[in-house]
């Protein structure tokens, strides 16, 4: 065999990445960037609009005003949209001096001015994520009235809110959550913004799920269709007509047709090239709150 076939590739299944897993988040959120997830929704699922964004600034629109300018960058964004909720990028050189000295000091004001119109959020973009959106919290109630909800703990005023977009993953969002309660932070002070981890470290392994044949039908007959690999018995696959059941209250998938066809929760959405049941995204919506 000659070297030049030594790689194969089959990764172009993955290329719908961007549009099936924004779909897959738009099920039980609606911020999103991506207009490929949206798209995907309005031609599938009957979703005229799926998700939606607001207003942020990126790097380059505020380090283009250069650095003794940096609050005039700041302050040109509040201007150019002085309704609504408006996300700034703050840390293109000091973070938390732009925190302390323009959010808590040069811009107090603007932000006060904003308060029945909109939400101005501040996003951090680098350093530990655990440690850098604690502390960002804690600058800001320096210079701003918080107030403690009913379970005790510290909410900054809702004209003011924090996005933590930086090497944010499943982990590193229960890491952060847990740092905040542990200083007395409550959840709602920060919205979390995610990129290729939210896709590219999330796959079909993450929670063992796979599609795989389980039986065929051959001259009338029903035959089970199973792997059993003796290298990785964790790849054993399901055999037989499949049914899914509640049993004392647990999800239970009843193999080799043993589960009552009554009880079934499996709808049957496509067979022999037929589509049988159509889903709109709000009925997945619906699903997904039970």
């Amino acid at each position: 065999m000659m070297l030049s076939s030594f790689l194969h590739v089959r990764h172009f299944r993955f290329l719908q990445s961007a549009a099936i897993g924004d779909a897959a988040h738009l099920v039980n959120f609606r911020g999103t960037d991506t207009v490929a997830g949206i798209r995907l929704c309005q031609k599938y699922y009957s979703c005229p609009m799926a998700g939606y964004s607001v207003p942020a600034a990126e790097h380059s629109t505020i380090t283009s005003w250069d650095k003794d300018h940096e609050a005039d960058a700041y302050r040109n964004i509040l201007e150019q949209y002085p309704v609504g909720t408006v996300s700034v990028v703050s840390d293109s050189y000091d973070l938390y001096d732009s925190v302390e000295r323009i959010w808590g000091g040069e811009l107090k004001q603007l932000v006060h001015k904003r308060a029945d119109h909109g939400c101005v959020v501040i996003r951090p973009d680098s350093g530990d994520p655990i440690e850098v959106t604690v502390k960002v919290l804690e600058l800001l109630s320096k210079h701003y009235p918080c107030l403690v909800n009913s379970k005790g703990y510290k909410v900054l005023p809702s004209y003011l809110r924090v996005i933590q977009g930086d090497g944010v993953s499943y982990d590193t969002m229960r890491e952060i959550l847990k740092a905040m309660k542990d200083r007395g932070w409550s959840a709602e002070n920060v919205s979390f913004g995610a990129g290729g981890a939210l896709l590219q470290r999330v796959h079909r392994d993450t929670l063992k799920c796979a599609f795989k044949c389980s039986a065929v039908i051959v001259d009338g007959k029903m035959r089970s269709v199973y792997k059993e690999p003796v290298t990785d018995k964790e790849k054993t696959s399901k055999k037989g007509k499949l049914s899914l059941h509640v049993v004392n209250g647990l999800y239970k998938t009843m193999q080799g047709g043993l589960g009552d066809p009554k009880s079934d929760l499996l709808v049957t959405v496509f067979e022999n090239g037929h589509l049988l049941k159509e889903y709109s995204l709000d009925d997945i919506r619906m699903n997904a709150t039970v």
